[in-house]
């Protein structure tokens, strides 16, 4: 456990931080380091005297400072090296540096260039982060959640590494993704990180380079599955509850059989998200709205194809489904509104389905008349020539799949469509925005899931905007552990996605962005977490008194980054 203790006044605020920690043990704790911003007096206090330059900064100048040395690097790579290794030195000057230029940063941090860190786990020397709890140490459960670092724990994000990105099963170098996610949930959630946890959960690999990879530092074995890996997570869940009852759970990058399977198993005894199925549905369904009110044909009106019909694909189309639901639609008449394609063509029933994906099967008489190319695969042209969407998802990590002849066969059909190609990385994604403008004559309402440029069209910029998570599970989580929910629910995820829709820039001009700007981020997260935070209570599931008022409550409890005094204690 880390030595240290915050002391508050009266409104709960920290006045100073206490610790028994002095010298290189001082210089050594990343949440406590302030390197030469000690004070004069705190050197000499804890014995840090000659360990530092002479020279007292302020925590501006460290940042500026920091900035310069973050552009020496030219690779995105090794800019997101520079700072995790900032991230182990010094807690606080890393998230000051990236929360002023978090628009530049966040996709250093995260997706994309988190997906190359990931693949280089085992390639890296790093300060350990998290806990890795492997499956050979499935007996000592309870002694690892011990050996965390921070005493109280209010969200871990837990990942199993075998959906990675779009990258695949990369094992161990998944603790990566749950790092980075934390810091988000920092930076753009305001969630303090000294109370955060990542876990991965090391059940092997079937990656066959890692597994013949000598340098590989995971559990060099196949992956386990069935009865085997679901006793194994659920004696992790069944540990953390009984050591963390008021945990956030948030499961991320699990392979696409498991992940569904574990959301419905554990969601009514913990509170628990899947970013990939949940967060991900949200930030989508929030464009879909904002684009449904861009292009003035109602939610119940509109054709949807979503390419990929994995955890992603499918949590999409829920969303979107259980709001067709909110509108007045019957669940046939929602359900008759997707078209689902998989890498064996259109989702039907008369083919292998997993358990969620049935649900959105066409029946045979539905494409009877169709046109196909092949008569035994019907594909996204196929689909898209006979249906005449309005609204196209990519979820396939299939670059280029949404090509001109299918942009331009949909664009003929409808007056504004709705094209999202969300694959990540950039590499990866199935349509590039100044293709999709072009190809519509600049009608394409687009959102992406990576970061791209602007576009440069007809002399006009068209800022592309970016279906990132980032906008949504932050203010879920903020909203749900300041109101100490018991649970986390659709109708609180439908709260969620209002108020990110809310905030959308096409609410006041139709020709704007799907979404704001990720420099906003934290903005939104406060709306978000007060819509979260009062469907909560809404529900009877919050665990504060009915007098707090939630919005002051959200306003406090943001951590920001900053230095205290130190005492001694």
């Amino acid at each position: 456990m880390f030595k240290f203790k915050n002391i508050l006044n009266n409104e709960g605020e920290v006045t100073h931080i206490e610790t028994s920690l002095s010298g290189h043990d001082l210089l050594d704790m990343p949440k406590l380091n302030k390197g030469g911003a000690f004070t004069q007096e705190e050197r000499d206090l804890f014995g840090l005297t000659g360990l530092l330059p002479h020279q007292v900064e302020t925590l501006d100048q460290q940042v500026a400072r920091m900035y310069v040395q973050y552009h020496e690097h030219h690779s995105n790579l090794g800019k997101n090296i520079y700072l995790n290794v900032l991230h182990d030195y010094n807690e606080t000057l890393f998230y000051k540096l990236a929360s002023q230029h978090l628009e530049e940063m966040l996709p250093i941090i995260y997706t994309p260039t988190v997906g190359e860190a990931v693949q280089r786990f085992s390639l890296e020397h790093r300060k350990p982060k998290g806990l890795i709890i492997s499956y050979c140490d499935r007996h000592k459960i309870g002694q690892i959640l011990e050996n965390r670092l921070p005493p109280e724990v209010d969200l871990t994000v837990v990942t199993d590494g075998e959906a990675v990105l779009g990258i695949g099963d990369q094992g161990i170098g998944g603790i990566n993704i749950s790092s980075a996610k934390l810091m988000v949930y920092s930076l753009c959630g305001g969630i303090n990180p000294n109370r955060v946890l990542p876990i991965q959960l090391d059940v092997g690999t079937n990656n066959p380079h890692l597994l013949n990879d000598p340098m590989y530092l995971g559990w060099r074995h196949e992956r386990i599955s069935g009865q085997e890996y679901d006793d194994f997570v659920d004696s992790f869940v069944s540990i953390l509850i009984k050591k963390f009852p008021h945990i956030m759970l948030h499961w991320e990058d699990v392979g696409r059989e498991n992940a569904r399977k574990l959301l419905n198993r554990y969601r009514d005894k913990i509170l628990t998200l899947n970013g990939d199925i949940q967060s991900t549905g949200v930030v989508a369904l929030a464009c879909v709205l904002a684009g449904v009110h861009a292009s003035s044909l109602a939610l119940r009106d509109q054709r949807i194809v979503i390419l990929g019909a994995g955890a992603a694909g499918v949590g999409i189309a829920d969303q979107i489904y259980a709001t067709m639901l909110r509108s007045g639609l019957s669940e046939q008449d929602a359900r008759s509104r997707f078209w689902l394609i998989d890498k064996p063509g259109l989702l039907t029933e008369d083919a292998s389905l997993l358990s969620f994906q049935a649900p959105y099967a066409r029946s045979r008489k539905d494409v009877e008349g169709w046109k196909l190319r092949d008569a035994n695969y019907i594909g996204l042209y196929d689909v898209v020539k006979n249906i005449k969407p309005t609204i196209l998802i990519g979820c396939s990590t299939v670059a280029g799949a949404f090509n001109e002849e299918i942009v331009k066969t949909m664009a003929a059909n409808v007056e504004r469509p709705i094209i999202m190609p969300l694959s990540n990385p950039n590499s990866l994604a199935e349509a590039k925005p100044e293709d999709l403008l072009k190809w519509t004559e600049g009608k394409a309402i687009i959102a992406t899931g990576s970061p791209f440029p602007d576009v440069l069209y007809n002399e006009k910029w068209y800022r592309i905007a970016q279906s990132n998570n980032a906008l949504a599970f932050p203010g879920i989580g903020l909203g749900a552990i300041v109101s100490k929910a018991k649970r986390l629910t659709d109708d609180m995820l439908w709260a969620a996605t209002e108020a990110l829709a809310a905030c959308s820039p096409v609410i006041q001009d139709k020709m704007a962005p799907l979404l704001p700007k990720l420099a906003e981020a934290k903005m939104v997260s406060a709306s978000v977490a007060l819509a979260v935070a009062e469907q909560a209570r809404k529900e009877g599931l919050a665990q504060i008194p009915d007098d707090v008022n939630l919005k002051e409550l959200i306003k406090k409890s943001m951590w920001e980054p900053k230095y205290y005094p130190y005492r001694k204690g």
